[in-house]
């Protein structure tokens, strides 16, 4: 009774290992299990072997969840000197040396007007001659147009003028930084750089640190490593401007048989699928199919356009074949989009592999039942 009951589980467990492997326990598709239905007509995903023949197409199609920017201003030069703005400090100190001044007092040689704010209207009042517009100009000229006007009441008389910047002649600094806060604007050469330098550098905890530069209904963007390395890149603030740094958040998802399954954030501007396989720990060796990793990815229908401007379907997976020189190449120059899942599937050997393990428990199980 025994030996029949034993033979049975052997002849089931045969059959279990043959026709049931597909239904076994593992963590990730096997290749053939999405590259088969993308091929039928009513399939809703693309399915695109990445190739060199491939990355050109690809490269003209849209980007897709990139931070939204009006692109990065170049660098130039700009002059040196300062531009009195409206909201400004300057103070007026008048010498007259001539004997009954209307500007002076008795025995004196020079009179102070004190602090005065320019107003909205770009001038400052100055007695005997009203308002004197100095907005717009540099402090320099700003000395003589008040200077030419007293003149005319005091022909001897020479002006002494400082200037204190306000809100509107400097830079303000809002985040990401160890300092914070106003920077003014000494001259209209004043590099991005320069002012984060300025506010004590950059934090050190942000990852891959990202610039924003806010200037009117503008919103320019760029990443910190890039001014460093590019010159053409560290543009000059305008008044007004507001700068904020903050941490890359842009991320892709790893998933299946890789060496980690995790939220990857970007660790650079770009990212490539052959960095991505590297940062998710590589495929697994005794799982993976390396022939089969995966990269998803889902196009806006805008981007819908089947050939070079766009892909056929909204979502598309690009089968990425690290067993040939073609599909690292490839690989290499495949540039990952924030939101991508990178999925390494299983090896369908690795099924068959557990399949005959089970099977080989089953068939000692089934010979001690036998005995």
């Amino acid at each position: 009774m025994n030996r029949r009951i034993g033979t049975a589980c052997l002849g089931g467990l045969l059959l279990f290992a043959l026709a049931a492997c597909s239904g076994l326990p593992r963590g990730s598709a096997i290749r053939s299990e999405i590259s088969r239905p993308a091929a039928a007509e009513a399939s809703d995903y693309a399915f695109y072997p990445v190739t060199r023949a491939l990355l050109p197409t690809v490269a003209a199609w849209p980007s897709v969840n990139t931070v939204p920017t009006d692109g990065w201003p170049r660098a130039q030069n700009g002059a040196l000197g300062q531009l009195i703005r409206p909201g400004d400090t300057v103070a007026i100190r008048i010498w007259d040396s001539s004997e009954n001044s209307l500007l002076t007092g008795i025995e004196e040689r020079s009179t102070s007007l004190g602090e005065m704010v320019v107003s909205p209207g770009g001038s400052v009042f100055v007695p005997y001659v009203g308002d004197v517009r100095i907005a717009g100009v540099s402090p320099q000229s700003a000395r003589l147009a008040i200077q030419n006007r007293l003149s005319a009441i005091a022909p001897s008389s020479q002006v002494q003028l400082a200037l204190a910047e306000g809100t509107q002649n400097a830079v303000s600094v809002a985040a990401g930084v160890n300092s914070p806060g106003l920077v003014p604007l000494r001259d209209r050469n004043t590099t991005v750089l320069s002012v984060i330098s300025q506010s004590g550098g950059v934090s050190p905890t942000l990852r891959n640190p990202r610039i924003r530069l806010q200037r009117g209904q503008k919103n320019y963007s760029t990443s910190l490593k890039r001014l460093y390395e590019n010159p053409d890149a560290n543009a000059l603030v305008h008044s007004g401007d507001t700068i904020i740094v903050e941490q890359d958040d842009r991320y892709f998802l790893a998933l299946g048989a890789a060496g980690k399954e995790d939220v990857i954030y970007f660790p650079q501007d770009r990212v490539t699928a052959l960095e991505a396989i590297s940062l998710i720990g590589g495929i697994t060796d005794t799982r993976a199919d390396p022939e089969g990793v995966l990269v998803l990815r889902e196009y806006p229908a805008s981007a819908l356009d089947a050939g070079l401007r766009g892909p056929r379907q909204q979502r598309v997976v690009f089968a990425i074949d690290l067993t040939t020189a073609d599909g690292l190449f490839s690989a290499k120059n495949l540039q990952i989009m924030p939101g991508d899942v990178v999925l390494a599937t299983e090896s369908p050997v690795s099924s068959i592999q557990v399949a005959l393990s089970l099977f080989g428990g089953g068939l000692g199980f089934a010979r001690q039942l036998s005995n």
